[in-house]
């Protein structure tokens, strides 16, 4: 019995073949998250360009092409370069606009391995 004990106390801790398991999938999933923020950055400036322009014309009595005037704009200011401007769609619905950004975005991971993201935001722009 006092055996046992003793050698109980001695087996603490992990192989190096265990932590070297644990490190590849810790490495992994770091090196995934690094991969995907900047997609996530990215879709949060186009958020971004939607939401301020609903902010800018909801209520105003916008045309088409001012929406897209301000668009235009707006994305060269913010840098966006996973669309352009004219991927954005802005198409008449009933009492305005409907602004929408509808586009996959893909990134590499390792090999021949990619993430897509499918992305969709959307505001009504009010006349």
């Amino acid at each position: 019995m006092l055996g046992r004990l003793n050698a109980r106390r001695r087996e603490k801790g992990m192989t190096t073949l265990g932590m070297m398991i644990l490190a590849l999938f810790v490495g992994l999933f770091a090196f995934a998250f690094i991969r995907l923020v900047p997609v996530y950055l990215n879709y949060m400036k186009i958020s971004g360009v939607v939401d301020g322009v609903h902010q800018e014309f909801d209520g105003k009595g916008p045309t088409s092409g001012a929406i897209r005037a301000s668009i235009e704009r707006r994305f060269d200011v913010e840098s966006v370069g996973v669309i352009t401007a004219r991927e954005v769609s802005v198409t008449a619905v009933d009492g305005g606009f409907e602004v929408r950004a509808d586009y996959d975005h893909t990134a590499p991971f390792i090999a021949n391995i990619s993430f897509t993201v499918h992305f969709d935001k959307s505001a009504l722009v009010r006349r």
